[in-house]
């Protein structure tokens, strides 16, 4: 059975940071296209990050530069790390796996707040 389990969310404050794990079962997530998306409170779902499978990472410009995408095939889990965080980054954070069939966790609350 496939299943993704985001965790690692929680308050923190401006200017700090968090890293976000994604644990996978049922499937290897080498071998699949996995990305986090966020949503926010009356917004659209959106993309932030991705990792191929050959490794290449893809960010989107809002986080580029402060966010960072890494896999540990080994543990078969994804993260995101997150460094000078905002209030703008307040979100559910949610994992993807896609490659034919695609696959969602049900997402970790982050909140950036003083």
């Amino acid at each position: 059975q496939v299943q993704l389990v985001e965790s690692g969310g929680g308050l923190v404050q401006p200017g700090g940071s968090l890293r976000l794990s994604c644990a996978a079962s049922g499937f290897t997530v080498s071998t699949y296209a996995m990305s986090w998306y966020r949503q926010a409170p009356g917004k659209e779902r959106e993309w932030v990050a991705g990792i191929f499978s050959d490794g290449r990472t893809y960010y989107d410009d809002s986080v580029k530069g402060r966010f960072a995408i890494s896999r540990d095939n080994a543990k078969n889990t994804v993260y995101l790390q997150m460094n000078s965080l905002n209030p703008e980054d307040t979100a559910v954070y949610l994992c993807r796996a896609y490659r034919v069939n695609q696959y969602w966790g049900k997402g970790t609350q982050v909140t950036v707040s003083s």
